[in-house]
C-alpha cells in the first residue's frame, strides 16, 4: 500500500475511488426505494451525449456531461409527473436517444466512437489534479442535501402518496433525487465509466440490505461497502494490471454474493418469534401448584416482579408463573 501511495497518479485515483464510492452509494439508495435501479444506465447513456458534445466543441467533457445528463433526467421525470412518458419510456429514450447523439456528435467531431471508451469504461489512473478538485466539488454537492434531506428523499421514495399527505413537495424531491444521480453518473464516469456506474449505484445498496435493517443503517452499510469495494478495485487493478472500473463491479457483485446468506438468516430469525410464557385467566385454570412457606422470595410493592390485578387482589408473575398470595404462602399457578 505504501509504494502505491508513492506515485501521485495512484494517491488521486484511491481519492477518486474513495469519492466516488460514497456518493454513488448514497444517491442509489434513493434510487433502489423508488425501483428505479436501471435509472443509471439511462443516464449514464445521457451524460454520453453530453461528452459527444464536449468533443465536438472541443471544451472540457464533465461539464457538458453534468449539463447534459440533469437536463435530460428533469425532462424526463417532469414528462413522469405529468403522465405523458412512463418510467420505462422515459428510461427508453434516455438509453437510444442519449447514446446515439453522443455517438453521431463524436463521428462529427471526427473522434470516433473509439474517444469515448475512456467515458464508457472509466479511466481512473489518468485522473488529473483538476479533474480531482471537479469530483470533490461535485461529490460535495451531492453528499450534503443526500444526508441532509435524508427524512424526506426516504419518504417520497417509499411511499410518494403518503408523502404528499404529509405536506411534502414530492415534485420538487422527485426532481432533487434524479439530479444528484445525474451528476453522481457523471462523477464517476472516470473511475468506473458510464456504462458501469448503475452497477455501483444498486449493488452495493443490495448487499446492505440483506446485512442490516433499517433505511438508516442500510444507508450507511451501503456507503461502506461502496467504499471497500471501489478502494479495493483502485488497489487491485494496479497490483494485477486490469481495468479498475470492471474490477471495482465485480468486487461490488461479489460482496452481495457473500451477502445472501446473512439475508437468509436475518429473514428466517424475524419469522420465529420468541416463546414467551402466556399469562391466562385464572378463572380457566384447574390445576393449582402450592409454594412452600419458605419461598425464598417475599412479592410486595416494591418488588421488581410485574404486577397483575386479578378480583380483590394481586398477583406477581415469578418465573413464567403467576404468583398469588394465599394466607402464609403462594399459590403458583
Amino acid at each position: 500500500m505504501i509504494e502505491i501511495l508513492s506515485y501521485p497518479f495512484m494517491q488521486r485515483a484511491l481519492l477518486a475511488a474513495l469519492l466516488t464510492g460514497v456518493i454513488a452509494p448514497a444517491i442509489g439508495t434513493y434510487i433502489v426505494q423508488r425501483r428505479l435501479s436501471l435509472l443509471g444506465d439511462g443516464l449514464g447513456h445521457v451524460a454520453i451525449a453530453g461528452v459527444g458534445l464536449a468533443l465536438l466543441t472541443g471544451q472540457a467533457a464533465v461539464p457538458w456531461a453534468v449539463a447534459v445528463c440533469v437536463a435530460g433526467a428533469v425532462a424526463v421525470e417532469i414528462l413522469r409527473q405529468r403522465g405523458k412518458a412512463t418510467g420505462d419510456v422515459g428510461l427508453a429514450i434516455l438509453f437510444y436517444g442519449g447514446l446515439a447523439a453522443g455517438v453521431l456528435m463524436s463521428g462529427i467531431a471526427g473522434q470516433g466512437a473509439a474517444a469515448l471508451s475512456q467515458y464508457l469504461f472509466g479511466s481512473l489512473t489518468t485522473v488529473t489534479s483538476s479533474d480531482l478538485w471537479v469530483i470533490v466539488v461535485l461529490a460535495v454537492l451531492v453528499l450534503v442535501p443526500t444526508l441532509g434531506l435524508a427524512p424526506q428523499l426516504f419518504a417520497v421514495s417509499t411511499d410518494e402518496e403518503h408523502a404528499r399527505t404529509q405536506g411534502l413537495r414530492t415534485s420538487l424531491y422527485n426532481i432533487l433525487i434524479v439530479v444528484l444521480a445525474a451528476v453522481t453518473v457523471t462523477l464517476a464516469m472516470r473511475t468506473v465509466g458510464l456504462l458501469l456506474v448503475s452497477a455501483l449505484m444498486v449493488v452495493p445498496v443490495a448487499a446492505a440490505q440483506n446485512l442490516v435493517r433499517g433505511f438508516y443503517a442500510a444507508l450507511v452499510a451501503a456507503i461502506a461497502v461502496g467504499v471497500s469495494v471501489t478502494v479495493g478495485g483502485a488497489v487491485g487493478s494496479f497490483y494485477l494490471d486490469t481495468p479498475p472500473g470492471a474490477l471495482i463491479v465485480v468486487l461490488a457483485i461479489v460482496v452481495f454474493a457473500l451477502s445472501w446468506p446473512f439475508s437468509a438468516l436475518l429473514a428466517r430469525r424475524r419469522r420465529v418469534a420468541p416463546v414467551l410464557p402466556e399469562l391466562v385467566d385464572d378463572d380457566a385454570l384447574t390445576l393449582h401448584t402450592e409454594v412452600p412457606e419458605a419461598h425464598p422470595h417475599r412479592h410486595g410493592p416494591d418488588c421488581e416482579h410485574p404486577e397483575i390485578r386479578h378480583g380483590d387482589h394481586t398477583d406477581y408473575v415469578h418465573e413464567g408463573h403467576r404468583h398469588a398470595s394465599h394466607g402464609d404462602h403462594y399459590d403458583e399457578h
